[in-house]
């Protein structure tokens, strides 16, 4: 997740009852068919995925391992399928895992293809692991309309090798709305079998120049208001909250308006789990999907996302790479802090 260089966005609140299911994570909600995931990168400590070495099978596995037996998640999205990431879903299927895949694009077109042509044979390979696939995330967040043919590119290639899952772009609810306040169709529409959009107030927060600000215990609905948007204007399409979060430090941190310069939302471990746990339970309430940013904490992100980049996971992201939410068996779902 980039930040997002949003001009406008609008604020609904959706209020809504919330039910949680004793002896789970805290952020997981009633049992339903509806996935609850963990968006998975494994470029934890000094780690790089523009350069250097890329993570070991070893590190994919003890951090599978965190995920599985410390969170309890049952399902990841992925970036990318080269430079060894591949192994990800071998090491998933072993963990009896769900994945969605995003075949990662970008500006370089011969590391596109091949991204593509090793999206096919993974997605062919584990038919039953992979149940979902994505030509790129925040393509245009980050190039405009420049790559549209990239994504169009890789949307037909993969019909065209026979894949069988179900498959899409993901990108922000604002580029699905194709960058309007009256939130229209993208010419993708009719292209995907599914919408996956990211949303994010703390980003909102940021660069928006016309939402008011979003705390925390408001997040669940702004994201509810959102998916609601996008499923009226792509009727009979699955919409899934493809990346959702709060992020966790530096402790009592807030962002800053780029148009008003007002302070808005507060960053901290109470705030993560009030927005992750209640998000999922909305969704669950709807039997509609969402995918938690992020499972680790990447310390290369401050590059990009300033200094708020490198506290997005619910797990550390050094060694031993524990999770910061907690379940105590006595506590009927409440997280320890």
């Amino acid at each position: 997740m980039k930040p997002l260089l949003l001009s406008a966005a609008i604020f609904i609140v959706v209020t809504l009852s919330q039910n949680s299911l004793a002896r789970e994570p805290a952020w997981h909600s009633q049992k339903t068919e509806a996935l609850q995931c963990a968006a998975f990168s494994p470029y934890v400590g000094n780690m790089n995925p523009d350069y250097g070495a890329h993570p070991s099978k070893a590190l994919i596995d003890q951090l599978l391992d965190r995920i599985v037996k410390e969170a309890h998640f049952k399902c990841i999205m992925t970036y990318g399928v080269l430079n060894g990431l591949d192994y990800i879903f071998t090491a998933a299927k072993a963990r009896h895992l769900k994945v969605i895949a995003i075949l990662w694009l970008d500006k370089d077109i011969a590391v596109n293809s091949q991204s593509i042509s090793h999206g096919i044979e993974v997605a062919k390979a584990f038919p039953e692991t992979i149940i979902k696939l994505s030509c790129g995330s925040e393509v245009r967040t980050r190039h405009g309309y420049a790559f549209d043919n990239e994504i169009i590119r890789c949307i037909d290639s993969l019909r065209k090798a026979g894949v069988t899952q179900p498959i899409t772009t993901i990108d922000i609810w604002w580029e699905w709305c194709n960058r309007s306040l009256v939130c229209g169709q993208t010419n993708f529409g009719a292209q995907v079998d599914w919408i996956g959009i990211n949303v994010f107030p703390w980003w909102e927060n940021k660069f928006s120049g016309i939402h008011t600000c979003t705390p925390a215990n408001e997040a669940a609905d702004f994201h509810i208001a959102r998916m609601e948007e996008i499923r009226k204007v792509y009727p009979g399409k699955e919409v899934i909250l493809t990346e959702f979060g709060w992020p966790n430090g530096p402790n009592q941190g807030t962002e800053i308006n780029k148009h008003t310069g007002q302070h808005c939302g507060i960053a901290s471990s109470q705030n993560q789990a009030e927005v992750i746990k209640s998000t999922f339970k909305q969704l669950a309430k709807r039997n509609w999907s969402g995918v938690v940013f992020e499972a680790f904490s990447e310390n290369w992100k401050p590059n990009n996302e300033g200094n708020f980049g490198s506290y997005w996971g619910i797990c550390q992201g050094e060694p031993p790479y524990h999770c910061l939410l907690k379940t105590d068996p006595k506590s009927k779902g409440r997280a320890k802090q």
